[in-house]
């Protein structure tokens, strides 16, 4: 049983930053995940090798590599996720008149098409005159899975990772921001408050994750809004390159009818627009996943012992991060539906008029809690391991070269 042993931290992890980061002072809470710590004058003296030799550039390195990963493995349901938001919204995916007249578009015809199924496989289509046509369902989603494979039918798998390169674009500077950031928060107002009010200090990673989060989410966020619209929108158009991230900025901005420079740098504005629905729900997820993700963390690291190594590491760092991501993600759903309603609103002037409060009634009064909760599923199978790869990912860099660092002394 996890009580039966005893819950303090093994001698390696004061000497291997196997966490985002243990400190010695850190590791003297109590065993209990909810008592506040007592105060621990010798650790708080001692900083992990780790803290004082990993510099902020190390630290970024780690964050940007892990952020790679998790997004390259899980932006398929990523893609899931926002589809069946954006279809909850409006986003007409079963619009078979537009689909037909883009179908005919890319083929330069003007003439009746013979073939109009949602794909060549499709065996649901109907005869309607000379044509073979879907039925509205087929462009649909019902689920997850659904999504998975009727964009596989219908635009190839390819689709799948559609936004990747925004999301690495995103990824790499946002949590190369975020986990530094949060490392460096954190370990600062440890210090503080174990000195000052130790009482407090349990809610540290609280605070810490917030304030990380709201600073990576500030800095990247017409990124973020530039995923969110490429992986909404279908690009019907056979063979059709599909706008990348700049094309797609361009169409967010006001067209016309600025003429002097603060004018045009009001237009700019609209590059962050729903800035305040994706703090509105990054800062409640970081405040719910680093303050769920600490005590887990260091509870299975303590059941490693002195023989912990890489392994152990890596599986306690995946394990707590897999867990707290996905309550995270799961508690913090609705607001994710808010931003992804305000992030694919095309009218700009609405766009700005819109309000989180506003939005989030909207849902409410037209779906109900399953339309606040709409593609909750994938954002959870998406939130968990990502957390969990990042966060493991991040640790086991950091621990590998402390430890290379050790052995050349």
């Amino acid at each position: 049983m996890v009580c039966s042993r005893p819950s303090v931290p093994p001698s390696w992890m004061s000497a291997a930053a196997s966490r985002v980061d243990f400190e010695g002072n850190v590791s003297s809470m109590s065993d209990s995940i909810f008592t506040p710590p007592p105060p621990d004058p010798v650790g708080a003296a001692n900083k992990t090798i780790a803290d004082v030799h990993l510099g902020f550039g190390e630290r970024t390195f780690s964050a940007a590599g892990a952020a790679v990963l998790s997004v390259i493995l899980v932006n398929p349901l990523d893609v899931a996720k926002t589809r069946l938001q954006a279809q909850a919204a409006g986003v007409p995916y079963s619009n078979v008149t537009e689909y037909i007249c883009a179908r005919m578009t890319a083929f330069r015809t003007n003439g009746i098409f013979s073939d109009l199924r949602c794909s060549p496989s499709c065996a649901r289509a109907a005869l309607f005159g000379p044509s073979f046509i879907c039925p509205p369902d087929c462009f649909t989603y019902k689920g997850t899975l659904d999504v998975f494979s009727k964009i596989i039918q219908q635009e190839g798998i390819a689709r799948l990772w559609r936004g990747t390169n925004a999301g690495l674009a995103l990824a790499v500077p946002t949590v190369a921001i975020y986990l530094p950031m949060y490392d460096v928060i954190r370990n600062w107002m440890e210090d503080l408050t174990i000195r000052n009010a130790p009482s407090l200090t349990t809610y540290v990673p609280l605070v810490a994750g917030s304030m990380a989060r709201s600073l990576a989410c500030i800095s990247c966020y017409p990124i973020e809004l530039a995923k969110t619209r490429m992986q909404a929108f279908k690009e019907v158009q056979g063979g059709a390159k599909p706008p990348g991230v700049l094309k797609t900025l361009n169409g967010v901005l006001p067209s016309s009818g600025y003429s002097n420079n603060m004018q045009n740098l009001q237009r700019y504005r609209a590059l962050w627009t729903g800035v305040g629905a994706q703090l509105a729900r990054d800062v409640p997820f970081s405040a719910i996943c680093w303050s769920t993700l600490e005590p887990i963390r260091r509870r299975l690291l303590g059941l490693v012992g002195d023989e912990g190594n890489v392994g152990g590491v890596l599986g306690a760092n995946f394990a707590a991060g897999f867990i707290a991501g996905g309550l995270a993600a799961g508690a913090t759903c609705p607001l994710d539906v808010v931003k992804t309603r305000r992030q694919i609103e095309k009218d700009p002037a609405k766009a700005l008029r819109m309000t989180t409060r506003q939005t989030l009634m909207e849902v409410w009064r037209d779906r109900g809690v399953k339309g606040l909760f709409t593609g909750v599923g994938p954002r959870v199978a998406r939130a968990g391991p990502s957390v969990g790869i990042v966060v493991s990912f991040y640790e086991v860099v950091k621990y590998v070269v402390h430890e290379r660092r050790a052995n050349a002394l």
